[in-house]
This record gives structure tokens, C-alpha cells and sequence, in this order.
């Protein structure tokens, strides 16, 4: 069940690039940026405030060209939320072969390793 009686605003890149340069120009806090900002918002101020950290944050990782992102919903820009897209079934069946030797290779390699250890041992060799 959703909120009830809340808006959710989209803030345009210009808006967001504003406000963050605005803020580290004139070396402002975070509640002095909402209070300039966002008139009105007693009560509120903890929510712009988280706001602001994140539009800080994506700025500088990735640039402004981070805020023009659209970040919200299950198939959001980052690709991080959602299911993993599924594969072309060709593309399946070769790593699952692609997979199945290189088991069989990892398991032929430590059957070699443990015929040439007992040889040594046999033999009397120190392995190197």
C-alpha cells in the first residue's frame, strides 16, 4: 500500500547541478541548502538533506552526466534491481558445455598431479 497524500517531484539536472555547485561555492551545509532551497519545509529538512547527500555523491562519481540518470523503479539505468536479463539459449548451451570441460580438465589435472606425486614417491624423489 502506498503513501498517501505525498507527492514525488522530479528534479531536472539543472536543478540538481544548482543546487550541489551552490552548495560547495559558497561552502554551505546541508540544512542551509534545504533552507534555501526548499522555503517551508519544516519537518522535512532530514529528507532533502538525504537529498542532497545522494545528488553529492553521484555527482562526484560520475559526473553531472550522473544526474541525468533516471535511478528509480525495478529496470533503473545502474541495472542493479531486477532480475539479470536471460540469455540466448545458443549462448547457455556453450557455457554449460564451455563449463563441463573445464571440470573434466580440472579433474584429469589432479589425478596427473597425484600419478606423478606417488611415481616421486615411489621412486624416492623429493619433488620440487
Amino acid at each position: 500500500m502506498g503513501k498517501t497524500g505525498r507527492e514525488n517531484r522530479r528534479y531536472s539536472t539543472e536543478f540538481k547541478m544548482c543546487v550541489i555547485m551552490d552548495m560547495r561555492e559558497h561552502k554551505l551545509s546541508y540544512k542551509e541548502t534545504v533552507r534555501k532551497y526548499w522555503e517551508g519545509s519544516k519537518g522535512k529538512e532530514a529528507n532533502y538533506v538525504k537529498q542532497i547527500q545522494l545528488w553529492e555523491r553521484i555527482f562526484l562519481e560520475e559526473g553531472a552526466e550522473g544526474l541525468m540518470k533516471e535511478r528509480r523503479g525495478k529496470n533503473n539505468a545502474s541495472g542493479k534491481r531486477g532480475r539479470p536479463p536471460k540469455l540466448n539459449p545458443k549462448v547457455e548451451e556453450d557455457l554449460i558445455a564451455e563449463n563441463q570441460r573445464l571440470r573434466m580438465e580440472i579433474e584429469y589435472l589432479k589425478k596427473l598431479s597425484a600419478l606423478v606425486l606417488a611415481e616421486e614417491q615411489k621412486n624416492g624423489k623429493k619433488r620440487s
